[in-house]
């Protein structure tokens, strides 16, 4: 049998297959369909420091091969994931990881700080995708400047494994993966969600209340692997790959353009065992391809 434990940073996963934070919940909700402890990491949906809301309906909307999502990061606030949520997932076996979302770099900072204290969550994923409002409103992870004053933040506080996820949303995202590692990012995970927009022609109006949202599912994955495969290159710190991942093919795919690890996002809403499969998946082909180790993948990619 294959080894398929990979790591990231100082994380052993025992396997590549983990969940995209906003479409697995907090991963208790997909209990009944999948075995949490077969997967190698679940991240939870997005958490900020205070309550927040989200945005108005109408939030999400399927497109051609995908969907838009203008959710807006909806949640009662690390406060209420210590004292609520952790109990009820600290003791499942498989590593919890929370996504940590802001608006200023205070909030991350100290929302960082807050889940560093808990024990049974070895790391966090930095969500640089947030508007900055001290700045009006610019992503986070949309210039080097402001993305590696974030990851310093929070690495000042934050001792366990830091996942920086990048925006796909700039003109080279290398260049901001190497300001995430200059300042100790243990890993990069990427792409979230492209802007895109959806209308409706007979009202002519937007479809989502924010005009705008973030495109994922499987016609964003040309694009992210591109971006993983430009990022292996420039980069010495481990990758996650996402981006319209919805099988065990595209899940190597990602890993031979250089990813350690892969996120499972859209593709959950489609098949709630998906996840499950995809880790079969990787399994049978490094079985039936003589791989011992899916390590062996990483970064395999042949070009000329």
């Amino acid at each position: 049998m294959a080894d398929l434990k990979v790591n990231i940073g100082g994380l052993l996963l025992k396997n590549p297959v983990m969940t995209a934070s906003g479409t697995f919940g907090y991963g208790e909700e997909f209990a009944d369909f999948v075995d949490l402890s077969r997967l190698g990491g679940v991240i939870v949906k997005g958490t900020t420091l205070h309550h927040r809301e989200g945005n108005p309906y109408p939030r999400m909307a399927e497109t051609p091969s995908g969907m838009l999502n203008a959710v807006g990061l909806q949640n009662k606030g690390v406060n209420y994931f210590i004292e609520n949520i952790y109990p009820r997932i600290k003791d499942i076996d498989t590593h919890f990881l929370v996504n940590v979302s802001g608006s200023s770099i205070e909030d991350y900072a100290v929302t960082a700080e807050k889940i560093a204290a808990l024990d049974k969550i070895p790391g966090i994923e930095l969500n640089i995708s947030c508007p900055n409002v001290k700045e009006g409103g610019m992503a986070f992870g949309t210039s080097c400047q402001s993305a590696a004053a974030v990851v310093k933040a929070v690495r000042a506080v934050y001792p366990k494994t830091l996942i920086v996820k990048l925006s796909p949303n700039v003109t080279d995202i290398t260049e901001i993966a190497r300001a995430v590692e200059a300042e100790g990012a243990d890993a990069v995970s990427l792409i979230n969600t492209l802007l895109g927009m959806a209308i409706d022609s007979n009202r002519r109006r937007p479809v989502l209340s924010t005009i705008t949202g973030g495109l994922s599912g499987a016609c964003v994955k040309p694009i992210a692997l591109r971006m993983v495969w430009q990022t292996y290159h420039v980069v010495k710190i481990p990758i996650v790959g996402l981006g319209g991942i919805m099988n065990a093919t595209d899940a190597i795919e990602f890993i031979l353009a250089g990813a350690s690890a892969i996120e499972v996002g859209t593709a959950n809403f489609i098949d709630p065992q998906i996840t499950e499969k995809i880790a079969d998946g990787i399994d049978e082909y490094l079985d039936r391809n003589n791989i011992a180790s899916v390590k062996e993948l990483i970064g395999g990619l042949v070009c000329n």
